[in-house]
């Protein structure tokens, strides 16, 4: 499972969302427990993952991973995840550095299920607030 996580953040670091999103089952889910209003809170299907994310490296360039833990669990097809990556908001070229803790539960190589734990607040003051956080990434 370690090395799924870093195949997972080493595309993310290469800008290949398609990738990532392959890594998805076709039936897979994408959940934020944590989204705020505008914001999407479930993404279900590898097609419409893909799309979700497409935009991505657009809005952040990720340049690096400054920290990572994976803790596995007792059951081996989850895995909890936490890391932190850096990289610039493209639209200011202001730097950001954004940490992230992610439940995935893997299943014949392919993620079922994704539950990304983040925080808004902080991503909406590293995008330049609420408003171009909704608009950057609802639904």
């Amino acid at each position: 499972m370690r090395d799924f996580v870093d195949h997972a953040l080493d595309l993310l670091l290469k800008h290949d969302m398609a990738g990532f999103a392959g890594l998805w089952a076709p039936d897979g889910v994408l959940e934020f427990p944590f989204a705020g209003p505008g914001y999407p809170r479930r993404v279900e299907g590898r097609d419409a993952i893909r799309e979700y994310l497409r935009d991505y490296p657009n809005l952040l360039d990720i340049r690096e991973v400054t920290a990572k833990t994976v803790h596995e669990t007792t059951e081996p097809a989850v895995v909890v995840a936490e890391f932190t990556v850096a990289g610039v908001v493209v639209a200011t070229g202001k730097p950001y550095e954004l940490s992230y803790v992610a439940v995935i539960t893997v299943e014949n190589g392919e993620i079922r299920h994704y539950r990304d734990y983040w925080s808004p607040l902080a991503a909406a003051e590293v995008l330049g607030g609420v408003d171009e956080l909704t608009a950057a990434f609802s639904a």
